[in-house]
């Protein structure tokens, strides 16, 4: 495959032809994650009501480093959008490789901030000594998959600021089909694999990522030919990193109200007891699905945005914001 043979041109044609191009492969991969999480959410379940709120409890937390994976994902595709817009494909190399550095940074933070964190935290959201030590189990094995989470956010980002949202909705599916095949054989100890448990469950999800990883660095170093490890002089990297955080610590501020939100519910749930947080957790994962598609078309405005606004067309960046108005409220009321 030539690099760059499945970009969707943004800076030309058609508005919404562009935007739904980038926002349907967008909006499939994500529903591929999303199906796995209930499928880890099913098959949990099968072990009991204590393992599925346990489970439960986690989502919040999975929430909160999602907004965060996000906000450096959305980081990276605007500044990267806007250099290719403005065709300084030398500059995308550069932010590129800068913004996996940065990525592994956070994935680490999240690990030691994870597991040093586990007691108080899940105390706090309402846990209680059935289901804590069921969540140390799952919750410590999933923080040591942080850099797996991270890093695929950041490559794919890079992807879509291309205008080639195909490839990652590829990745991000055969992750979710990986990890549904992989979560009853590592629950349930299937095909002489041990029986893991609540631990299989996570595993199953780090090997998934960890896999998502390897692919999608593979693609923008080799494929596509977006990443080269030059240009990393520290005043190189603390200027994109700035551009980065610039566009991506307030997305973060924003995309955190809702974990946080959920997060709080969780606690007053917990109230009822630790059926209810089950419960509660299997109406979370299916709600999600509405959203999806919502998520998809902000994801696919920020390169539409971005290029145009490196390429100085201003015009087409006010048309490309109203269409999303549009069909927000057309959702919406739908």
């Amino acid at each position: 495959m030539k690099p760059g043979s499945n970009r969707v041109p943004m800076t030309e044609g058609p508005i919404g032809q562009s935007i739904t191009s980038l926002m349907w492969p967008m909006a499939l991969g994500m529903i591929a994650m999303f199906s796995y999480n209930i499928a880890d959410t099913y098959f949990v379940g099968q072990l009991g009501t204590l393992e599925l709120a346990a489970l439960s409890f986690t989502f919040p937390v999975g929430f909160i480093v999602g907004a965060v994976t996000m906000a450096l994902g959305i980081g990276t595709s605007s500044v990267c959008a806007r250099l290719f817009g403005a065709d300084k494909l030398e500059d995308v190399e550069r932010v590129s490789v800068h913004a996996i550095l940065l990525g592994l940074i956070a994935g680490s933070a999240i690990i030691v901030l994870g597991l040093t964190t586990i007691d108080p935290l899940f105390r706090l959201l309402g846990a209680d000594d059935t289901t804590l030590p069921i969540i140390r189990r799952y919750i410590s094995i999933y923080y040591w998959g942080g850099i797996f989470l991270v890093v695929p956010m950041i490559t794919n980002s890079v992807l879509r600021a291309s205008g080639n949202a195909k490839t990652p909705a590829k990745i991000m599916t055969i992750s979710a089909i990986a990890n549904i095949v992989l979560d009853p054989i590592l629950i349930f100890g299937l095909f002489g694999a041990p029986r893991l448990e609540v631990e299989g469950a996570a595993i199953a999800t780090v090997l998934a990522n960890a896999g998502t990883m390897v692919a999608s660095i593979l693609i923008v170093v080799f494929n596509e030919k977006l990443v080269t490890f030059r240009h990393l002089w520290p005043s190189l990297i603390i200027d994109s990193w700035r551009r980065i955080l610039h566009v991506g610590l307030p997305s973060m501020a924003s995309s955190l109200i809702a974990p946080m939100t959920t997060a709080f519910i969780t606690y007053q749930v917990a109230q009822f007891g630790q059926e209810a947080v089950a419960g509660f957790g299997v109406a979370s994962r299916i709600e999600g699905v509405a959203l999806m598609v919502l998520m998809a078309m902000s994801a696919a405005v920020t390169p539409m945005v971005g290029q145009n606004y490196g390429a100085l067309k201003f015009e087409r960046v006010q048309q490309s914001v109203n269409w999303c108005y549009r069909f927000s409220l057309i959702y919406g009321l739908a």
